[in-house]
Parts: C-alpha cells; sequence; structure tokens
C-alpha cells in the first residue's frame, strides 16, 4: 500500500463514527496508530477536555511506565493543554526554555527518551476538544507537511467525534471520554496478554482485537474482557453485550 493510500484509507476510518455503536477508545486508539505509521513518529497520544476543564488521554498508545508518567504531567502542563487552551499548534522548541516554561513535562519528556514534541488542537470553528500529541525519539523538527497533515487528521478526528455526539442528541463527548477512561486500562492489559501468547506487536494485537470485534458486532471493550479473563478472544452467547450491526458492515 502507498503512503497515499495509507493516508485515504485513515481519513475514510475517521469518518467512520456515524454508527449506532461507535467505540471511542477504538476510534481514538487507531488514530494514534496511524500517525505513528503515516507521520513518522515515535507515539502519538490523544488529550480531550473533560467537564471539570482538565485535559485526560483516554488512548494513549502503548505506554511505558516512563511514558504514563509523560502523559500524566501532559495533562496538566505542555504543549497538549497549551494547544487546547490557544487552538493552534505548539512546538515544545518553540517557547523559549521548555525546562522553565514546563519543568514536570520536560523533564518527563526527557526522561522517556522523546527529543521532540509537537501538539495540535482538535477543533471545528470555535470548539476545541482537546489535542493531539506527536512525540518523537530523533532531535529532528517536524516539517511543515507533515504538521499540516497531523491538523487535519486531528480536524478530521474533531468532526467524527461531534458528529457522534451530534446524532445521538442525549450522548455527549464527556460520556464518551468516561467511558474511554474505564475502558483504557482493561484495553491496554489485554492487548499485552495476547501480544504475549501470539508472539505479536502490541499494535498487532490491537488491531486483531478490532477486527474481532467488528466481525462479530462486539464492544471492543468486552472483547478485552474476554482476554482478560479467559486468554483469548471468544463468541459471546446469546444475550450478552453486542454492539449492533450496521449497512456498511
Amino acid at each position: 500500500m502507498s503512503r497515499e493510500q495509507h493516508i485515504a484509507r485513515t481519513f475514510v476510518e475517521l469518518a467512520d463514527t456515524l454508527v449506532e455503536e461507535f467505540d471511542v477508545i477504538a476510534f481514538l486508539h487507531q488514530m494514534t496508530i496511524r500517525c505513528q505509521e503515516i507521520l513518522d513518529v515515535t507515539n502519538a497520544a490523544v488529550f480531550l477536555s473533560h467537564a471539570d476543564a482538565r485535559m485526560y488521554s483516554p488512548a494513549p498508545c502503548d505506554p511505558t511506565p516512563a511514558l504514563q508518567r509523560l502523559l500524566d504531567a501532559a495533562c496538566a502542563e505542555g504543549p497538549a493543554t497549551d494547544a487546547h487552551r490557544t487552538a493552534q499548534p505548539v512546538d515544545a522548541h518553540g517557547v523559549g526554555d521548555p525546562l522553565v516554561h514546563w519543568p514536570e513535562f520536560t523533564a518527563s519528556l526527557r526522561a522517556a527518551g522523546y527529543a521532540r514534541a509537537v501538539a495540535l488542537p482538535m477543533r471545528l470553528r470555535q470548539e476545541t476538544i482537546g489535542s493531539l500529541l506527536l512525540l518523537r525519539s530523533a532531535d529532528r523538527p517536524l516539517d511543515a507537511d507533515t504538521i499540516s497533515l497531523a491538523q487535519t487528521l486531528a480536524d478530521a478526528a474533531t468532526i467524527g467525534l461531534l458528529h457522534s455526539r451530534t446524532i445521538r442528541q442525549r450522548e455527549t463527548v464527556n460520556e464518551q471520554l468516561h467511558t474511554a477512561l474505564q475502558s483504557r486500562i482493561i484495553i491496554e492489559q489485554a492487548k499485552g496478554l495476547l501480544a504475549a501468547r501470539r508472539n505479536i506487536s502490541l499494535n498487532q494485537a490491537f488491531e486483531t482485537m478490532r477486527s474481532h470485534a467488528r466481525r462479530h458486532r462486539l464492544l471492543l471493550g468486552n472483547v478485552a474482557r474476554d482476554i482478560i479473563d479467559t486468554g483469548d478472544m471468544l463468541h459471546r452467547p446469546s444475550g450478552m453485550p453486542r454492539a449492533k450491526a450496521t449497512d456498511a458492515e
């Protein structure tokens, strides 16, 4: 698959939110994986704002302890919070001395082995719902075309999330975020178990779980619980929660 085809497929995936059982955690996690593949970054994470005005990261890339500390710090300070606040891209190298400007974030960034951090706002017109953080181990900046593409991906994801919220009326981004935060730990644990069991990468494990969930019309969180409880992916008996089929399936 060419890079252009990969980019086109990603935009189709980001538009795939108008389904009755939209799975926000799978959607955001898939976005971080595509960013790693397309944008030549080491890791990516999505941050969303919650009702209490704080930032949360419901779908990070596969976090090591050092990366998790970095993501926790990024919820309080750093380019991700600034990009959300200003609705503008923020490069950690463009704020003077980042160790003075964002001491906890910068220390965590270096401890996790990253040399570069750039954040793009997740915005639609006057509404900003979060930000996309891109991390790079190599000490070279992202070029203008890559930044532009990353912003377009963030904008497309924002449109998908807001459209999903609108079509349901009773659902909100805050409710989706609450569900994502509850599911995140379970899904990360299941990925690790499946990757170890099948001797595959964490990204491959996630793709396997996601494909199984779609094929059998299951929520990704339920697939993850099956893996944790039994060690593998199961077909749930009748009466268990399933995602409803759509015409696209």
